[in-house]
């Protein structure tokens, strides 16, 4: 389980990392962010959700809301490792402009689900649907929530120095807008 919340962290820092520069006839160049995300195996989200749930066999639910700050770009992946046990789908949502600005959601089936570890566990919340969220800090660098709806774990994490804007309770209620199928079947 640790060599999951590592590969995770991993993946947080890759996705948030600088780009360098390329020289071109003298001039210097940088790839576009939209280069620099496809060369890592980043796609539309619609096109990584698909493969995803072909891939399990199952549909997945995105969130309905997003965090009321700006982003410029979003981008999914469907992660097909070796092993099936790290498998999982990820967005990014990014500000070209404010790198500070990101939002990530990493989804993976509850049977492959990443353990919290105690020393990164924060506070216990409910979700309306009754389910438990975990809120977690991620390297001193990201905040999440950790939780389950269906046959999927949900993280959503967002950077810490948005976090004045992005706070605990925008990200549960971006938690709740996930089971929004199941509010219509109660009806």
């Amino acid at each position: 389980m640790k060599k999951s919340l590592a590969l995770l962290i991993i993946t947080v820092f890759i996705t948030a990392g600088t780009s360098d520069d390329v020289f071109a006839g003298g001039k210097e160049e940088s790839p576009t962010l939209e280069q620099t995300y496809s060369e890592i195996g980043y796609k539309t989200v619609e096109e990584a959700a698909k493969e995803f749930e072909e891939h399990f066999k199952q549909d997945v639910k995105l969130p309905l809301r997003v965090p009321p700050i700006p982003f410029s770009h979003q981008f999914g992946r469907f992660n097909d490792l070796e092993d099936d046990i790290n498998d999982s789908f990820d967005m990014d949502f990014i500000n070209e402009d404010s790198p500070e600005n990101h939002y990530k959601i990493d989804i993976r089936p509850i049977n492959r689900k990443i353990s919290i570890n105690k020393k990164y566990f924060v506070n216990q919340y409910t979700l309306k649907n009754g389910k438990e969220a975990t809120l977690i800090n991620i390297a001193n660098s990201f905040d999440a929530i950790v939780f389950e709806i269906g046959p999927w774990q949900y993280m959503l994490s967002v950077d810490k120095r948005v976090s004045d804007i992005v706070t605990v309770e925008i990200l549960l209620d971006i938690a709740n807008s996930i089971d929004y199928l199941s509010e219509d079947k109660r009806s």
